[in-house]
């Protein structure tokens, strides 16, 4: 009789909450060197797209390839402004580049990016989240 309530003691401390809570300890400095590193990570993709037009220029490549000639039209921008924010969306990986004849294309390479994006569209452009 008194091992059924240990057994049921122990599927208690075993529940879903509990577990989650063992999870989500953290066993040791190895842990907090894997968080921190993911830190800087997380801060260096945000840091990347912190900037006015690169987040345009990911917003316009969001739907699709584009030339350097149609983001400077898109962006009202002249091409050594743009040309620089690309230079940094692609040192940072998030974007690549394709070459056809003299024309450059440009496309997201980052699915985070893309999921980024999607994001801050439906939390400051579109209309019915903005109240």
């Amino acid at each position: 009789m008194n091992q059924d309530i240990l057994d049921k003691d122990a599927e208690m401390m075993a529940s879903p909450e509990n577990e989650l809570a063992e999870n989500s300890k953290m066993d040791g400095p190895d842990d907090l060197a894997d968080m921190a590193e993911n830190a800087k990570q997380a801060t260096d993709f945000m840091k990347a797209m912190a900037h006015e037009s690169r987040l345009m220029i990911l917003c316009y490549l969001s739907s699709g390839e584009k030339s350097v000639m149609e983001l400077e039209e898109l962006l009202a921008l002249r091409q050594p402004t743009v040309s620089q924010q690309l230079a940094r969306l692609r040192l940072e990986r998030l974007i690549t580049a394709r070459r056809d004849g003299k024309t450059i294309y440009y496309s997201i390479a980052d699915d985070r990016a893309l999921k980024m994006m999607e994001v801050v569209y439906g939390m400051f452009c579109d209309a019915k989240s903005r109240g």
